[in-house]
């Protein structure tokens, strides 16, 4: 990931959710200009969208204030998803024994980039 003038990222590295439930909608913003991916989690049903839509408006701020970017001209270059820590609880169960219950957390780095046009993009 090379970092020039045209780029401005945010990061939240403690999103308590599945980093496989959170990609879905890292990929879902990929390539769209800001304005329509930020409709598109403002009125999606799944829960951890509300956390994405603040990092998405962490990177638009630092675009237009650290780097001087027409926010309008924004498209979300990357979005990607990593694992963070696992919080290990344990249920009671039958007999004395007990069972594990793992609560995931994941981190999301949002990159937004200042284009003229939307770039085609082949599969």
């Amino acid at each position: 990931m090379s970092q020039n003038n045209t780029t401005a990222l945010a990061k939240d590295n403690m999103i308590r959710v599945s980093p496989l439930k959170l990609s879905f909608i890292a990929k879902s913003i990929v390539n769209k200009k800001v304005n329509t991916a930020i409709n598109q989690l403002k009125f999606s049903e799944k829960r951890i969208s509300k956390n994405v839509l603040k990092v998405l408006n962490a990177a638009i701020a630092n675009a237009e204030n650290n780097k001087q970017l027409d926010i309008d001209n924004l498209f979300i270059k990357e979005a990607f998803v990593g694992k963070s820590i696992r919080m290990k609880r344990w249920r009671p169960r039958a007999k004395g024994r007990a069972g594990s219950i793992i609560k995931p957390f994941s981190k999301i780095t949002i990159v937004v980039e200042e284009r003229s046009e939307k770039k085609k993009v082949t599969k």
